[in-house]
């Protein structure tokens, strides 16, 4: 299918703004499946350092977690995506720790990851090309269009303020567990703060665009045409 044709038939299906992202905000998430394979690995290293406070036995056993996930998807000739993501940032934490030796640094890059998600959001706000309007983009053809609208750009920074506070509250509540060598609590925390956390951000996010009906359209979307 031409990439002209693929935009048709996206704009067919979504005659307005907020209709156009929730359907790349599911997409984002990848679904049920998605969302427990990118917690699978983190549940598996949690339980097994709380039997056995062993870093290499638990490290070995989330990455076979993640490595059995991607099997199976490849075998089922589904898109590995999330388990691919999971799988990579396991395989981060995993570097961090064994250089370190620390159980808890396995957390680490996932804070720090969430700290500059979340300044880079806040950052797209402030200089008003919030991050959810290049979703408006993806379905138009037209990556900057949406930002001649100042009701667009509005929405688009409500709806990135609600993806910045999932980030802000991980490293509000995972940094302290962090320097306090709490690495049990830390696994807990990042599964809770996970995709529960999202969940909740999608369903704000869903109530806010279900109260609009936002024209979109091919090239620069204008007020009032």
């Amino acid at each position: 299918m031409s990439a002209s044709a693929e935009v048709a038939r996206e704009e067919a299906a979504h005659d307005t703004v907020e209709a156009a992202i929730r359907t790349q905000l599911a997409k984002a998430l990848g679904g049920v499946r998605g969302i427990i394979e990118a917690a699978v690995p983190t549940v598996a290293f949690t339980i097994s350092w709380i039997v056995t406070e062993q870093l290499k036995t638990s490290l070995i056993i989330s990455i076979g977690m993640a490595v059995l996930l991607l099997l199976v998807r490849l075998a089922q000739r589904s898109t590995p995506q999330f388990v691919i993501n999971s799988l990579v940032g396991i395989g981060i934490g995993a570097f961090f720790a064994t250089r370190t030796g620390e159980a808890k640094d396995v957390f680490m890059p996932g804070i720090i990851y969430n700290a500059a998600y979340a300044a880079g959001m806040v950052l797209s706000i402030a200089v008003r090309w919030p991050v959810v309007g290049f979703l408006i983009g993806s379905v138009t053809g037209d990556p900057t269009g949406w930002r001649q609208d100042p009701g667009i750009v509005r929405l688009c920074s409500r709806l990135t303020w609600l993806l910045i506070l999932p980030c802000l509250l991980r490293v509000v509540v995972q940094l302290p567990l962090y320097y306090a060598d709490q690495v049990a609590a830390l696994g807990v925390a990042k599964v809770a703060l996970g995709w529960p956390v999202q969940v909740a951000a999608l369903a704000a996010m869903v109530w806010v665009l279900a109260r609009g009906r936002t024209p979109i359209s091919q090239g620069s979307p204008n007020p009032g045409t």
